[in-house]
């Protein structure tokens, strides 16, 4: 993992340079709290994360980052319909990967959807056009919360 770490670091620091802008660090406190998240997180808790590994994290460095960090491509924005948008870590997956949202605990699951990658890609060239965005979203309850008022897959 800190290799990972260290690789991406050295592609983001890189990425920063081709847009005129350098690490700093608060940047690099950000960065480092990325590989603390457990999967799919907020904002916010970038923010959290971020301040413990160094305090002079602002929330206004945190938002100017993120979008950085998505089109250098070592995170990808994740809507999925609420007050919040999630992030998580670009994997080194080669399959697209769908969501899976549990309307009841909140709880987003990542699943390969490779049929997605090869429906964009042939529709689009059909069309004669390139893809530079797709996702697939499902919605769905959770039977257990329903029945019990909680969930073992909850992020709480």
């Amino acid at each position: 993992m800190v290799s990972m770490c260290n690789e991406n670091l050295e592609s983001f620091s890189d990425f920063l340079v081709s847009k005129g802008l350098r690490m700093t660090g608060q940047r690099k406190g950000v960065f480092e709290a990325l590989f603390k998240q457990p999967g799919h997180f907020t904002a916010e808790q970038l923010l959290q994360d971020a301040q413990s590994l160094d305090d002079t994290v602002s929330r206004a460095t945190v938002y100017r980052c993120l979008p950085l960090l998505v089109e250098s491509g070592v995170i990808r924005k994740i809507d999925v319909g609420q007050d919040n948008k999630y992030y998580a870590l670009n994997g080194s997956s080669e399959t697209f990967k769908a969501q899976v949202v549990c309307i009841d605990c909140d709880k987003i699951f990542d699943i390969d959807a490779p049929f997605m990658e090869w429906y964009g890609k042939n529709v689009s060239a059909k069309l004669g056009l390139d893809v530079k965005d797709q996702r697939l979203q499902v919605h769905a309850e959770c039977p257990q919360f329903r029945k019990q008022g909680n969930c073992s897959r909850s992020i709480n």
